[in-house]
């Protein structure tokens, strides 16, 4: 390895074992070596979700075949009406059928971008184009609201499609389909690469899928953005003080580039930058410090080190090199140091810098602290070589 700090080599290590021990072949629905998110994980061996994409983020450089084989096995379950399902259990007594009605968000397609740009396969890119039309489709027909955005189900049935299970931005607000500021943003990135895709594929631009991308990047920043705190919320909380919250997910305009660049230096500098909010000593918690429902409670305020590393390519997205790097280096930091303690890495972390032991997950349930050796939220071999490129400017 020539990346990411001495200190580090002992923990990428043992992340690069993890990998190892987590690979399997083709089985049942998936036809496709695929990988567990992660040996310790409290229901698995399971597959999919994002947890996937940041797998193959992680296989990137060493392991491209692998990391196709993730992506070829989330599209190969694909259903007819174009939607790709959440996530599948692997353990012998697991149900058949996964939740048919829950998605996941998409963020398949930056790691499908990244790994064209390294293997330039355009037969495999049209498949992933081919299987992101039909994907785009679904939401528009599944996950639009009337407004012009989109949303995800967790504010209908709590269900936690988003990811984001038990967050608070849906603890105080009526059901209905309201606009996600996760959910548009994740869309507008769909919009985006099926748009370059098809550039690169047939030389054409797709001046209905362009007017679409640009409508709701407008959309974003137009509705969901409020000046006065310099932030994104959801179309129910934006103009209401009373449901705002400042929430990791209110980043996501910036990582996929919806947000202007007036905006995105507010929500940087005011807001990931801040030591009192998101720049904490493990950077960076899910909900502010400084929000009044932050607890150290999986999505309400540990630090997710897959959340931080989607921050720092936003940074990264807007020039803001120097920022991205401070956020990566605090957060391979703190995990090398618990791990230095504990022998393992964990689902996610406390932003405070505490022992993970001592950090809830959902106490309803039998399993009220994160997992060990969970690999689906740490992408560390990505998080340091990102780190290695702010080093130098980019």
């Amino acid at each position: 390895m020539n990346y990411g700090k001495s200190e580090w080599r002992p923990l990428l290590d043992y992340v690069e074992m993890l990998h190892g021990k987590s690979q399997f072949r083709p089985r049942g629905v998936l036809p496709y070596p695929w990988e567990d998110i992660g040996p310790g994980y409290c229901y698995g061996p399971a597959f999919g979700h994002w947890d996937a994409v940041h797998i193959v983020l992680d296989l990137l450089e060493d392991n491209l075949d692998q990391a196709r084989h993730q992506v070829d096995n989330l599209i190969s379950l694909q259903q007819e009406d174009g939607m790709i399902p959440s996530i599948i259990w692997m353990r012998r007594d697991a149900p058949a059928d996964w939740a048919p009605g829950q998605t996941h968000p998409p963020v398949w397609v930056s790691a499908a971008d990244m790994i064209y740009q390294i293997s330039r396969d355009k037969a495999w890119l049209k498949n992933c184009a081919d299987a992101l039309k039909r994907q785009v489709s679904w939401f528009e027909h599944s996950r639009s609201t009337a407004d012009g955005g989109f949303y995800y189900t967790d504010i209908k049935n709590h269900l936690w499609e988003s990811g984001v299970d038990e967050g608070i931005r849906f603890m105080q607000v009526p059901e209905g389909e309201k606009s996600c500021v996760d959910a548009c943003s994740h869309v507008y990135l769909m919009y985006d690469r099926l748009l370059a895709w098809q550039q690169e594929l047939y030389g054409i631009r797709d001046r209905t899928l362009e007017e679409k991308r640009d409508y709701l990047g407008q959309y974003i920043r137009n509705v969901l953005y409020d000046r006065e705190t310099g932030f994104f919320y959801d179309s129910w909380s934006v103009d209401c003080p009373e449901y705002r919250h400042l929430c990791f997910e209110g980043f996501w305009p910036v990582i996929v580039g919806a947000a202007d660049p007036e905006q995105a230096g507010s929500v940087i500098e005011r807001h990931m930058m801040d030591e009192q909010e998101f720049l904490s000593r493990h950077p960076m918690p899910t909900v502010s410090l400084t929000d009044p429902l932050y607890e150290k409670r999986m999505w309400r305020g540990p630090a997710w080190n897959s959340m931080t590393m989607w921050a720092a390519m936003g940074c990264m997205r807007y020039g803001k090199y120097e920022e991205a790097g401070r956020l990566l280096e605090a957060a391979l930091d703190g995990t090398y140091r618990i791990y230095s303690q504990t022998g393992c890495i964990w689902e996610f972390y406390d932003s405070l810098g505490g022992r993970p032991e001592q950090v809830q997950r959902k106490p309803q349930t039998g399993f009220n602290m994160p997992c060990r050796d969970y690999l689906g939220h740490n992408p560390l071999h990505y998080m340091a070589r990102l780190w290695e490129e702010c080093r130098h400017g980019g």
